[in-house]
């Protein structure tokens, strides 16, 4: 069938080719838990030790202003999945609005930021297994190996061991947080002393208040923030395979908004009542600097297990993802072909094994360059993150648009305020990005990196333009 002009009495004549063959094995709890597990991750679990010794409490306030955009990226994907589900997601949605180019540019900076938090992921999974001694004697890239099979095993085999897989791994972060927060909340209340400490508000006035080291570092803190965010967006990928996406998305993203408000803020705000910000560190998961001082037996080893888990999860979801997205572009010319393939069990693996090859590359190189390599590699991540947030608000800016010319209807579930919430939030995007280049270090090396970026995709779309325009005039031809 041919791409022909949508109308708004006939809102549904595009046409994405990698939708096609998919089974719909998910169920809503799987989205549920999906969406949960994109909002929960290692950037709570391990990075707000850092990032709260760094700004300070104000860390909470860093974690509600991105939260408030992460959920007005995924309210806006929800808005087009129940306009036209698919698999291919925002890369599809920028297809039928931007056309090729943009497709093709949306989905290589979804899979530049995967597979470099493939690298991540995997390389933190094989660190994290070290904690324990049964452990310590396996060298790290068997770890690493050995945490990238299972999790693609799992992925390879259909979506349902997927689905089953990330339900579990987000009910072990959820029940955590959970079990945490009762303790924290637990403890303020009762006064009871952490260390010598008495929690309360105190703990934050008599240290500096909100901003301590002033409103500066808080804002650089932003850039790691986003990338706490990121994979929020899961669930509109996941909506292509699910039976009934508009009834589950919907619930699915609005829960996003009260999950992020009571998982992250009311976690660091928790973090910040209990303690000075000075306890904590970088090198430490925040939960384990009190759980350790209270005196929890055992309290490092749970919360390494848990903190493995969001690591695997990641990737779960990143290998998932990434399966998805290229499929729907090789199937467009813009990927290579093998990304195209399905297996018997309605799995994309060729674009999945791009990305789990991606993984081990990582291990390679993470062995061979030490020191900085590992921070590069989550600041490109971020670039990409940024990107392909960028990329959703321009789809539903143009989708919106569009609306308005009577060429589309939106369905009634919509991103509130449009457009103007598609413009501050493509703005505050523009601003991370500079913080990250204000911030200096790594992140200013990495955004000074982003002409190279763009060159490597111009010259890239040069190498599959005509291969894009065949298959497009095939399409055409077959639609005629």
């Amino acid at each position: 069938m041919s791409d022909r002009t949508i109308t708004a009495a006939d809102p549904s004549l595009h046409v994405d080719a990698g939708d096609e063959g998919y089974s719909k094995d998910l169920k809503s709890r799987h989205i549920n838990m999906i969406a949960i597990g994109g909002a929960i991750g290692t950037g709570l679990f391990l990075g707000a030790g850092g990032r709260m010794a760094g700004a300070g409490p104000s860390l909470a306030i860093a974690y509600a202003v991105c939260g408030a955009f992460a959920f007005f990226v995924v309210r806006a994907l929800g808005e087009l999945v129940l306009y036209r589900p698919s698999s291919g997601a925002f890369v599809s949605y920028a297809r039928e609005f931007m056309g090729e180019k943009g497709a093709y540019t949306a989905g290589w900076l979804y899979f530049l930021n995967w597979s470099t938090t493939a690298v991540a992921d995997i390389t933190a999974a094989a660190t994290y297994a070290h904690f324990w001694s049964m452990f310590s004697s396996v060298p790290q890239w068997v770890c690493a190996l050995v945490a990238l099979a299972l999790v693609l095993t799992a992925n390879l085999i259909s979506v349902k061991y997927f689905g089953e897989t990330e339900f579990w791994f987000s009910i072990i972060k959820v029940t955590a947080l959970v079990v945490f927060m009762c303790i924290g909340i637990y403890l303020v209340v009762t006064q009871h002393s952490i260390g010598g400490h008495a929690p309360g508000i105190a703990t934050i006035s008599d240290h500096g208040g909100l901003f301590p080291k002033g409103v500066m570092p808080m804002l650089l803190v932003i850039q790691g923030v986003v990338f706490a965010y990121a994979s929020v967006e899961l669930c509109g990928v996941a909506a292509g395979e699910t039976e009934n996406p508009g009834k589950i998305i919907p619930k699915a993203v609005n829960s996003i908004m009260w999950r992020v408000g009571i998982f992250y803020v009311g976690s660091v705000v928790l973090l910040a009542l209990l303690l000075p910000y000075t306890a904590y560190s970088d090198g430490e998961s925040p939960f384990v600097t009190v759980l350790s001082k209270i005196g929890v037996p055992g309290a490092a080893g749970v919360m390494n297990l848990v903190v493995l888990t969001a690591a695997l999860s990641s990737l779960n979801s990143g290998l998932y993802s990434t399966g998805r997205i290229l499929r729907s572009m090789a199937l467009a010319g813009s990927a290579p072909r093998f990304t195209g393939r399905m297996n018997k069990g309605q799995v994309p693996y060729g674009g999945i094994l791009l990305t789990a090859g991606f993984g081990v590359l990582g291990v390679v190189l993470n062995y061979l360059v030490p020191g900085k390599a590992f921070e590069i590699v989550l600041n490109f991540a971020s670039i990409g993150i940024l990107g392909t947030w960028g990329m959703v608000m321009l789809c539903s800016l143009l989708f919106w648009q569009r609306s308005k010319e009577g060429r589309v209807t939106r369905p009634a579930y919509r991103l509130p305020w449009a457009p103007y919430t598609q413009i501050v939030t493509l703005c505050f995007l523009v601003a991370v990005a500079f913080l990250m280049w204000w911030g200096g270090g790594v992140g200013r090396t990495t955004v000074e990196c982003l002409p190279l970026i763009a060159a490597a995709l111009v010259g890239g779309w040069f190498l599959v333009r005509g291969r894009v325009a065949s298959v497009a005039a095939e399409r055409q031809g077959l639609g005629d």
